[in-house]
């Protein structure tokens, strides 16, 4: 059903109004039909069944998959109204399938074209000469969107543009980044275009990955692409020594504790930014004892997914506490996992000690109920992690020194 997924993806890129799935493949499937209308943010899915109606919120990126997945097997037929255009999946109970489009009867052939709009918005513009996207087939030689990677091309804008909120603001001319844990380099590569080619920044980026083969592959598309102050290192996020002052430090999907050592690094690093997108975090779920909400662990379900939402509260906290404006957003990441965290952190030395402290309290508070020992904490050396501090620099707002030494310092 690899055709229904394209299908879905491509009508998808329409800017849909609305989409209806019908026509059952027989009396086992739950929901007579499925309707999907754009609602302010996203879209509502409704379930109809004979006598109830469910109702399920996502957002726009996540369209084409969702249709996707909601059609394949269990339904004949998916219509899909969009800007001018009426798109038509058909299914045959044997799994083949075909599409076909038709302008809409009445549709207001003078409004603005959604790729109008699209590109006023998106950084990475259609018809830029951009050599990762085409290899990573986002982009045709010609530079035009292939219609069924629009899902990777929106998620690549998506995370630049919350890099440029940023850099957009910063007065810069160089900037020195470390990307943890960067795997085959898909974001690496077009960060680096981004720095260089659209904001004419003198960037200087090091990949650093665990897998040799994935290095070796990495550096040789670099230099193809000349990206000359591109370079990928083999080696372990844990006691990485970087070779310059870090700017910006990265990590998309750095695996369980592997995102607490990359934030540790950049916190010692003092790196004015930092963009971290976690994924499996495992650690406080093994942990979790709660000492009187016992309902928050009951469920494995509530357990996981709380142990994951209070693992990246506390980091976000912990970048507070030691001098980081921090914000934790929504990045819908490209396998459209449910692991869309994003922890933005922007070093301001200025923020008040009050609501530094106010932050490490609210950490310690969730540790006490829960009895959690988290990573990141712990590296820190912070009172009551029952270690020492391993920082490779000078103490900075209260690591590596007791709460006693610090009375009297300013921020």
């Amino acid at each position: 059903m690899e055709q229904l997924r394209e299908y879905c993806l491509t009508m998808a890129a329409d800017d849909l109004e609305k989409i209806v799935i019908s026509k059952p493949v027989n009396k086992t499937v739950p929901y007579q039909k499925i309707v999907v209308e754009r609602k302010k943010g996203g879209y509502q899915i409704a379930r109809y069944m004979d006598k109830q109606v469910f109702h399920e919120n996502i957002a726009p990126e996540l369209l084409g998959e969702k249709c996707s997945e909601m059609a394949r097997g269990q339904y004949l037929q998916v219509n899909g109204w969009g800007a001018g255009w009426e798109h038509v999946i058909l299914m045959s109970r044997k799994g083949a399938c075909s599409y076909k489009r038709k302008q809409r009867t009445g549709a207001k052939t003078n409004a603005v074209p959604a790729d109008h709009n699209r590109k006023k918005q998106y950084l990475l513009e259609e018809g830029q000469a951009v050599a990762p996207l085409v290899d990573m087939g986002i982009f045709t030689k010609d530079g035009k969107v292939v219609r069924s990677m629009y899902d990777k091309y929106r998620q690549i804008n998506r995370f630049l543009e919350i890099l440029d909120d940023e850099i957009g603001a910063m007065k810069v001319r160089s900037l020195n980044v470390i990307d943890f844990g960067c795997g085959k380099s898909y974001l690496t590569f077009v960060v680096y275009h981004y720095l260089t080619q659209i904001k004419k920044i003198e960037a200087h980026i090091i990949g650093l990955d665990l897998k040799a083969d994935v290095i070796e592959k990495c550096n040789r598309a670099a230099e193809t692409y000349g990206y000359s102050g591109l370079r990928f290192e083999l080696g372990d996020i844990n006691g990485y020594h970087a070779p310059f002052d870090v700017d910006l430090v990265m990590t998309l999907h750095a695996c369980d504790t592997a995102t607490d050592y990359a934030l540790y690094n950049a916190i010692t690093w003092k790196a004015k930014l930092i963009f971290s997108v976690p994924c499996c975090q495992h650690e406080l779920n093994q942990q979790i004892r709660p000492q009187h909400l016992d309902i928050l662990s009951r469920y494995g379900i509530i357990k996981e997914r709380f142990s994951a939402l209070s693992t990246d509260a506390i980091r976000g906290n912990l970048l507070e506490y030691c001098g980081y404006k921090t914000q934790l957003l929504e990045f819908i990441d490209f396998a459209h996992t449910p692991k869309n965290i994003l922890i933005r952190a922007v070093r301001r030395p200025g923020i008040p000690r009050g609501i530094r402290e106010k932050a490490l309290a609210e950490v310690r508070q969730l540790m006490e109920e829960f009895r959690f020992q988290p990573t990141l904490y712990s590296l820190l050396g912070l009172p009551g992690s029952g270690t020492e501090p391993v920082c490779r620099t000078e103490p900075m707002c209260g690591i590596g020194c007791s709460e006693e030494s610090q009375e009297g310092k300013g921020t």
